[in-house]
């Protein structure tokens, strides 16, 4: 789908057509209410939109060995530029795409007007040709076939790379093997020397990782751990975090990856609704772990790793273990399977703590196989994330390139703005991950060398909005931009594979029942589907916002829902009798559009999450931690919008009537008890409180008013840059709104 700036509506986040058709048109206002947005080079749209370059490859396995290597996705790997319209292979790739098409559609009618000829006679297929032309161009007919035209090879495209990929996972499944397995037995074997991780300068070859990984698993068996146990996994981003939990797989033990900026009840509560009977941390946590010791089950076992040498005569560190653990494969008494569960990943839902969401070996290979090959990532690709890899999007996405196809990944430990286009030029990273959030920090550097002497081909993750774009393409020399949408727990997982600029994937129009998911109407505030008069959910039009869902198909590992931990959370996900009775579906809660061509985009999130800082914050959790330093106070925490940021901050409105408040203290316990990400930004003290009929705070009317003092005659304050909180004047909301004051 061809964009231009002049077509695109960025308040709306849709192509200028669909909003207009949403509410008779749009400005040019910048801002939006979208922080879920993506897309890609609009320049390569005009080389790669309509087709891209066969699959070409000889696949054995997963990926297996490549015979011939080209580039899945499309397109070749030089530089594309951002201000001239294309190259001229781009140009002659656009021709012979339509030309391709044409001769398809072509070749199509010619053999059925062949047909109808041979076994009817000439008068007849005149008549119908005739009949045929004058009703379909009545009806408006005509559409269908520019939107064949348009949209066919696009999925058809999709439809043979996803076949394909089921088809080798398939393989996979037959033999049982999990994803250790595949290391072992695809990547280990075929390349045992190749550098699989780079960190800190220091590298980590495939065998290096096998080795590593055994030694964990035979500590683990020598230390009783059995097939279905689970242990918590503490760890800031480093190459052994991989191992341990690789190793601890092979015993059939679930690593349950808890975020490390957890602290105090929320990190209590992600050991305990896991079930963990262990928790290995790292040494440079030991203080969150010290401060919530008293709150652990007495029998949970506690390991310290450390990545430096630990004191000698201290056996609570697990380096200890393994400098004695034998590197040869471990013979666990009952060996995992592909459909065993492999790792618990925590993921915010709309109500509630973090929930862990259930990963299964297949599950795994599913969601880093299935968007490797939809995307067009390579074998020779070099990875960069510098994301937390107890997230799915660097601990699948990108570590699974490595795990199952031999990849080299390059982790650093945290990300930084500055320092983010400086690795990816000095270890030659040819693909690199992001979120929106952190592609705004990196805009705001001073620019340099670094900004576009690279090797870099795509970049893919989720959440760069439509504002900036076409200036971080344009500054960094990015050629292709691979925007994604899905869930940690969720089965409506899409991608944006041909560069449509914002969209986060598609649908066919054509055969929309290939890939079973759909958008249907909501009530936006509540998320509960609207119902036709028979019972069942309404599919939107284009254009209309609704809330997007995946059928579930239990045998069919693309379509299954594992659900969390807790089955009582699992169910609140599930809606029934969406098209049919007795149908059930994945209720993702959150709002998207699709345009005609069946493309979506990202229009804003239901229930009470909100997004800040690449994370999901739970308002449920923020409100108990706020009410219970606040003296226990009615409070109600919602996301506001602030210019030039993606997502919503986190603002707290608390009931203080007598004006005994003290936000001092309260500032000093919110720094203790949650992560920076999930602490309000805003407070506001509510002295007169309109509540609803069930005695709850009215939080879209405080919502509403956001922190906006013109229309607010309460006390408002906001977390400066010491993270203390201090009222909120005139000046300040200025300069918030200018940009002058960062949050």
């Amino acid at each position: 789908m061809k964009t231009t700036d002049k077509e695109w509506d960025v308040e709306k986040g849709l192509p200028r057509g669909v909003a207009a058709g949403l509410s008779g048109g749009g400005d040019d206002d910048d801002d939006d209410d979208d922080h879920h947005l993506g897309g890609c080079n609009p320049n390569a749209l005009k080389a790669d939109n309509c087709c891209d370059n066969a699959v070409t490859e000889v696949i054995d396995g997963v990926h297996g060995k490549q015979q011939q290597q080209q580039r899945i996705g499309g397109g070749d790997d030089s530089k594309s530029t951002t201000g001239g319209g294309g190259s001229g292979g781009g140009r002659v790739r656009g021709v012979v795409c339509a030309a391709v098409k044409v001769i398809v559609v072509a070749a199509a009618f010619t053999v059925t007007c062949a047909f109808v000829w041979y076994t009817m006679g000439l008068p007849f297929l005149l008549q119908v040709v005739v009949v045929a032309t004058i009703a379909f161009v009545a009806s408006g007919g005509y559409k269908f076939v520019y939107l064949v035209y348009r949209t066919a090879p696009r999925d058809l495209r999709a439809l043979f790379r996803y076949y394909y990929f089921l088809y080798t996972a398939k393989k996979l499944g037959k033999k049982n093997w999990t994803v250790a397995d595949v290391f072992k037995h695809k990547v280990v074997k075929n390349t045992p020397h190749k550098v699989l991780f780079v960190f800190e300068d220091k590298e980590w070859t495939a065998l290096q990782v096998e080795e590593y990984s055994n030694k964990v698993a035979n500590v683990m068996l020598d230390r009783g751990f059995k097939k279905g146990d689970v242990v918590g996994l503490l760890m800031e981003n480093r190459p052994e975090f991989v191992g341990i939990w690789l190793g601890m797989s092979k015993v059939g033990i679930v690593s349950a990856l808890i975020n490390y900026n957890q602290r105090m009840v929320s990190l209590v509560h992600s050991i305990k609704v896991a079930n963990c009977t262990s928790l290995i941390y790292g040494a440079e946590l030991s203080s969150n772990i010290d401060d919530i010791k008293g709150e652990l089950d007495n029998d949970i076992k506690l390991f310290k790793f450390s990545s430096t040498t630990p004191p000698v005569n201290d056996g609570t560190y697990l380096n200890h273990f393994l400098d004695k653990a034998s590197p040869s494969a471990p013979n666990p008494p009952e060996k995992p399977g592909y459909n065993d569960k492999l790792l618990y990943i925590y993921t915010s839902g709309t109500t509630g703590y973090p929930k862990a969401a259930i990963i299964t070996n297949v599950r795994y290979i599913f969601i880093a196989g299935a968007y490797a090959y939809q995307v067009g990532l390579k074998y020779s690709d070099r990875f960069y994330t510098p994301m937390p890899l107890y997230h799915t999007a660097a601990g699948i996405m990108c570590i699974g390139q490595s795990l199952l196809y031999g990849c080299t990944t390059v982790i650093r430990k945290k990300f930084s703005a500055s320092g983010y286009f400086q690795d990816i030029s000095k270890y030659n990273c040819t693909a690199a991950q992001y979120i929106g959030e952190m592609c705004r920090y990196i805009l705001a550097t001073p620019p340099k060398a670094d900004d576009t002497n690279h090797k870099l081909r795509i970049i893919f993750g989720n959440g760069l909005k439509p504002q900036i774009w076409k200036e971080f393409v344009s500054r960094f020399n990015v050629p292709r931009v691979a925007e994604f949408y899905g869930s940690t727990e969720g089965n409506a997982n899409i991608a944006n594979t041909d560069n449509t600029f914002g969209a986060i994937g598609f649908v066919s129009r054509l055969i929309p029942s290939i890939y079973p998911i759909s958008i249907i109407r909501v009530n936006p505030e509540t998320c509960e589907p609207i119902r036709n008069a028979d019972g069942l959910c309404t599919r939107c039009n284009p254009g209309e916002p609704g809330v997007i869902v995946g059928k579930i198909i239990s045998t069919n590992p693309s379509r299954q829902f594992l659900g969390y931990v807790n089955n009582e959370e699992s169910k609140k996900k599930i809606v029934r009798d969406v098209f049919d009775k007795g149908d059930a579906a994945f209720l993702s809660g959150d709002l998207l559009v699709s345009d005609e061509w069946g493309y979506l985009y990202f229009k804003d999130r239901t229930g009470d999450t909100f997004r800040w800082k690449g994370e999901n914050v739970s308002t449920a959790e923020v409100e108990g931690v706020v009410s219970n330093i606040a003296g226990y106070r009615d409070c109600v925490v919602y996301g506001v919008e602030v210019p030039n940021s993606e997502g919503r901050a986190g603002m707290a409105a608390i009931v203080d009537k007598d004006n005994t408040l003290d936000v001092s203290t309260l500032s000093d316990g919110l720094q203790k008890a949650l992560p920076s990400y999930a602490r309000p930004l805003f407070i506001r003290k509510l002295n007169e409180v309109e509540m609803t009929g069930t005695y709850k705070l009215k939080k879209l009317d405080l919502q509403k008013d956001g922190y906006d003092i013109d229309r607010i005659k309460d006390q408002v304050y906001y977390c400066n840059s010491k993270g203390i909180y201090q009222e909120l004047t005139i000046e300040a909301y200025t300069d918030i709104i200018s940009g002058k004051i960062r949050l």
